[in-house]
């Protein structure tokens, strides 16, 4: 059954620009593991988190660092909720997490349905 979905659009021109500007901004918004790559991916990252937010429907207290994209063995997307993320994703049934990210024309997309138990 599906508890939640959530999408988000990033432009990734306005997003280059942010991140030039911030120093911190990366820091801030990525884990260790996920800034070091090209700012499209983070772009598309960063899409994937204000995505997952949606879907949860509950974000007090959440920290970006509570929410990490990762990938599975076949190289495919998904989630490491830590912290607030977890606390929600548990409290609402949620059992697992889809994501979907991509990146062209100068805009990153990420979609995330949220399923719960049987």
């Amino acid at each position: 059954m599906i508890v939640g979905i959530g999408v988000d659009v990033v432009d990734l021109a306005r997003f280059t620009r942010a991140v030039a500007r911030t120093a911190r901004l990366v820091d801030r918004l990525f884990t260790g593991a996920e800034r070091d790559l090209p700012v499209h991916s983070l772009a598309a990252r960063f899409a994937a988190k204000e995505a997952l937010m949606k879907a949860l429907g509950d974000t007090e207290g959440v920290r970006w660092h509570d929410m990490e994209i990762i990938s599975d063995v076949e190289g495919n997307p998904g989630f490491a909720l830590t912290g607030v993320a977890a606390d929600i994703a548990r409290r609402r049934g949620i059992a697992s997490l889809h994501l979907s990210m991509t990146h062209d024309a100068g805009v990153a997309i990420a979609f995330v349905v949220a399923e719960g138990g049987a």
